[in-house]
């Protein structure tokens, strides 16, 4: 039964409905989204090659920067493609195995993200309060196990996701009340209790939400006591000027990913969820470059030596 289940599921096409309720805003959002989306492509691109060709660049903070960069590119690709399809033509479906692959590495890259949001606050951290130990701390082989456990902790999260999604009968209509296929949406389109698949939600999105939010705003409580400490109004700006930078990207991530999350699916209306999550998926990515790269002399430095 389970098996005549899935087969028929997966010859099923789900549709997306996304910004449905609004047709006039289709072409508007059609046309914001693709420019941020190519702010995105072009912006990630520049720093994954700038910290790959200039040897100053070849430090643990650009090193994880090129992943935040790579998981950006990844992150809004696998959902944004698909929503300009939708946005641009009335045709709004995905297959069921676009759909499961979309949820799959959706879920996986956010989750990831989260994790390695707090490895580059611990940089942070070891870089201000640990000067003299840095080098040792930050060995550029603990930095790559650190990346891989980022990315392999995020990729096992969600396919313990996946698996409960995969199992749970979906009936009646495929309409999914969103613009891409996540969790929560597709819950709703079931016909028996899914309790424990939304307290399994619940639970490791606190793991993956909190516990690396706990942790870097403990790094920043630390690194702040030791700038009130310093002498240097040198060494000020220049720690200012990366880790407020670091704080404004946690902030855009973090506090949309809690207000979708961290809440019973009743709180927030479904309309209100997809913009929140418009932001955290189109905005948030092509924002990252800007902010890490804008103020920051080490890549202005790298843009003259790779020109000149």
């Amino acid at each position: 039964m389970m098996m005549e289940r899935i087969n028929a599921s997966s010859e099923d096409n789900f549709v997306l409905l996304g910004f449905s309720n609004w047709p006039q805003l289709e072409l508007v959002l059609f046309v914001v989204i693709l420019m941020f989306y190519l702010m995105t492509l072009i912006g990630n691109l520049f720093i994954i090659i700038l910290s790959h060709l200039d040897s100053h660049l070849h430090t643990p903070m650009y090193f994880f920067l090129s992943n935040l960069s790579f998981l950006d590119l990844c992150y809004t690709t696998s959902s944004i493609p698909q929503l300009l399809i939708n946005l641009w033509g009335p045709v709004k479906t995905i297959s069921y195995n676009g759909c499961m692959i979309q949820l799959y590495f959706f879920l996986a890259l956010g989750s990831t993200e989260c994790v390695l949001l707090m490895v580059m606050s611990y940089d942070r951290y070891a870089a201000v309060c640990r000067p003299l130990h840095y080098t040792v701390l930050m060995h550029p082989r603990f930095c790559q196990l650190l990346a891989v456990a980022c990315w392999v902790s995020g990729f096992s999260n969600s396919a313990l996701h996946f698996l409960f999604a995969f199992w749970v009968p979906l009936c009646g209509h495929r309409q999914v009340d969103h613009f891409f296929c996540e969790v929560p949406a597709l819950l709703r389109l079931s016909c028996v209790d899914t309790h424990a698949n939304e307290l399994t939600l619940m639970v490791t999105s606190s793991i993956f939400v909190l516990i690396p939010l706990i942790l870097i705003l403990s790094s920043y409580g630390a690194i702040a006591w030791a700038v009130l400490r310093m002498q240097s109004t040198t060494g000020l700006q220049k720690v200012f000027g990366t880790c407020g930078a670091h704080l404004m990207v946690v902030s855009l991530f973090f506090i949309p990913v809690m207000c979708i999350y961290l809440q019973p699916p009743s709180g927030n209306s479904q309309d209100q969820g997809k913009f929140i999550a418009l932001f955290y998926t189109v905005v948030t990515p092509s924002l990252n470059p800007l902010i890490y790269t804008l103020r920051n002399k080490d890549v202005r430095g790298a843009v003259k030596r790779l020109v000149g």
